[in-house]
């Protein structure tokens, strides 16, 4: 099974186009639930949403949707995954409503942790309930120098059944920063080498470019390749597409589904029209 989805499910740019033009913010998530199965989850990594927006998420996503929510940048960042057992268990129960719609729960680190700090990881991870699903994106440089502290974590996470993310960000930086959105994300993005390898049953692509306008698809051929690989393995990727801006993102996911269909036939399920285009055709494919 593929989840395909964007970086977040609200997005006024998007009235139009994959929301009606009159949609209300508290609506979006519904219309977003009609097209695609899964979303990155980046609020909780800001914030934590009260019990009554959980309530709603829960109830306005088919029960086939999958978040994938980030755990809180406090944790991650601001306390380097030094977090005591009383704050973890009370932000796991805070979330436990929407953990059967729950794809994985993302850990992005920071680029300061480095290697050495390994135990901190162990620790954290410890603490976390078994039966749930786990991704960890890391950003040292070390962690990508295919050496024995590589081959270290990517054995840590394939012995645990951790996903480690994959985060594309080639297509971003093959531009020249041409505007203020492209700018800030080439200052926030990490500019790291990409390794394409599954060490759990649910790899994870994140895969950024500058815009819809500058050349993309030569980032992510090799892409529709490995995802193709990964599903006959048996395996259930998440694939979510960004832009800059993010303005762009529904288009480029539907843009992604069009070109793994197109080598793959009818093996894989079709996105739904947007709901804000369905009055001008009924069909994509």
């Amino acid at each position: 099974m593929l989840y395909l989805g964007c970086p977040q499910w609200s997005n006024n740019a998007w009235k139009g186009q994959l929301f009606a033009p009159a949609t209300q913010a508290a609506n979006m998530l519904e219309q977003y639930a009609s097209v695609f199965n899964s979303v990155e989850g980046n609020t909780t990594f800001y914030a934590d949403p009260s019990p009554q927006s959980i309530s709603r998420w829960v109830s306005a996503t088919p029960e086939s949707f999958r978040f994938t929510f980030k755990f809180p940048q406090r944790f991650s960042h601001e306390l380097a995954l030094q977090v005591d057992s009383q704050s973890l268990n009370q932000w796991l129960q805070l979330m436990s409503p929407l953990f059967e719609k729950t794809g994985s729960l993302m850990l992005q680190l920071p680029a300061s942790f480095a290697p050495e700090h390994m135990s901190r990881l162990h620790s954290f991870m410890a603490q976390l309930p078994s039966e749930l699903n786990y991704s960890i994106e890391v950003r040292h440089p070390r962690f990508f120098d295919k050496s024995d502290t590589e081959k270290q974590f990517n054995q840590y996470c394939h012995h645990h059944g951790f996903d480690r993310i994959c985060m594309d960000t080639r297509a971003l930086f093959a531009v020249s920063p041409y505007n203020e959105a492209i700018i800030d994300a080439q200052n926030k993005k990490p500019h790291l080498p990409v390794h394409a390898i599954a060490l759990g049953p649910r790899p994870i692509l994140r895969f950024v470019i500058a815009s819809m306008n500058d050349e993309y698809k030569s980032f992510y051929a090799p892409w529709l390749k490995k995802i193709t690989q990964w599903l006959e393995e048996g395996k259930h990727p998440f694939v979510f597409l960004h832009t800059a801006d993010n303005d762009g993102a529904p288009v480029l996911a539907r843009q992604f589904m069009l070109d793994l269909q197109a080598i793959n036939g009818d093996h894989h399920p079709v996105l739904n029209p947007f709901p804000g285009e369905r009055n001008q055709q009924t069909s994509f494919f």
